[in-house]
């Protein structure tokens, strides 16, 4: 079934007790949308805050916040920033930038659906290659055209919740250096897959420590729970200074084309960072907590991936035909492929969302 069809059904089922384990926004343990407690305040100092006004942005955005993302992502101590390699241009959140014509763009099977759309409507030719197993992906990194753009994924693969091991980032570093390919990473979930920014920022920062030029598309959609301010960042790091100089120009007249003037709003939000423990320790726990009720169960097979894998996502395992079935018999909700996301499970819907699980494991 359409994942359109899917959503349908799911407002359409009245059914008090439904799960929706679809949506890829964070939720509460009592299934609420959740405003943080630093957004809050910051919100009632910007009402309060004489100072401000609803005059347009610079082109590139607030450079406070462009210059904290950038801090972020790399480290404050990062060389990039100390040499001043470095530069920081706002962008609506989920989209990323463009990059020369005429290279191949290498997108992760699976990744986020939007990824096709963004790159392939910039013009590029886009390919997969292919996640799960590292051999393959490191042959895909090996045999590709030198020079492509391979977009990878921070932290907290969307959708599969699996990350490299720092060993396996190293590698895929070497490949890409010596095959000369740009990496472009999507950073969707800092701080909120561990609870720590840095250590949800070791790939990149080990990749500008390796010398690589990158971009980092940042979005903060989903660490602040702001989804709809669409408020990200476009990190870039340069060889030199004069070349972030003449990037950063550049950015700023795609900038102008596209969007004409970031919004204000959310980037002044966006100047703390409480509160992402918050929410990566409930996730972890609903991970936790779904394994526990499935071993009660004693539900056949190996469930160990879902606390092994990271994010606001879950990669079940369940086929097509178990899905539709959980949907219809159990009213639970997830996309097609057995995605489920974490955010929507909590302490009142976690041990029937295992039964469910268990049911059709063994019926369907």
């Amino acid at each position: 079934m359409a994942q359109a069809d899917s959503k349908k059904d799911l407002h359409a089922d009245q059914d008090p007790n439904k799960i929706n384990l679809g949506i890829g926004a964070y939720r509460d343990n009592d299934g609420k949308p959740w405003i943080l407690p630093v957004v809050k305040k910051v919100k009632q100092n910007l009402l309060t805050d004489p100072t401000l006004n609803h005059e347009y942005l610079a082109i590139d955005g607030l450079r406070t916040f462009t210059d904290a993302s950038a801090k972020m992502i790399l480290g404050a101590d990062s060389r990039a920033i100390k040499e001043k390699r470095f530069l920081g241009v706002q962008q609506i959140s989920g989209t990323g930038a463009v990059l020369k014509k005429g290279a191949t763009v290498y997108i992760s099977d699976p990744t986020w659906g939007n990824h096709f759309q963004i790159f392939g409507d910039a013009g590029f030719t886009v390919k997969t290659y292919k996640y799960w197993n590292p051999a393959t992906l490191y042959y895909c990194l090996k045999t590709a055209d030198s020079g492509s753009i391979f977009v990878l994924h921070a932290c907290a693969h969307n959708p599969t919740g699996v990350d490299p091991t720092q060993e396996q980032w190293k590698q895929i570093a070497a490949i890409i250096k010596e095959k000369n390919h740009f990496p472009f990473f999507d950073c969707a979930y800092q701080g909120f897959a561990s609870g720590s920014l840095d250590k949800d920022a070791w790939a990149v920062r080990y990749f500008v420590d390796a010398g690589f030029e990158i971009f980092v598309a940042q979005s903060y959609s989903k660490n602040f729970g702001i989804y709809s301010e669409r408020c990200g960042c476009l990190t870039v790091v340069t060889s030199t200074e004069q070349q972030a100089i003449n990037v950063r120009s550049q950015l700023c007249r795609l900038n102008r084309a596209s969007i004409s003037n970031p919004p204000a709003y959310g980037a002044r939000i966006v100047n703390a960072e409480d509160n992402l423990r918050t929410m990566a320790n409930r996730i972890i726990k609903m991970r936790e907590e779904t394994v526990r009720h499935l071993t009660d169960l004693k539900t056949p097979g190996n469930w160990s991936h879902i606390t092994s894998q990271i994010g606001m996502f879950s990669y079940t395992g369940l086929t097509v035909a178990q899905v539709k079935v959980i949907k219809e018999k159990f009213h639970v909700y997830m996309t097609d492929n057995g995605r489920i996301s974490m955010a929507g499970l909590n302490e009142n819907n976690v041990r029937r969302f295992a039964e469910a699980v268990d049911y059709v494991v063994r019926n369907a």
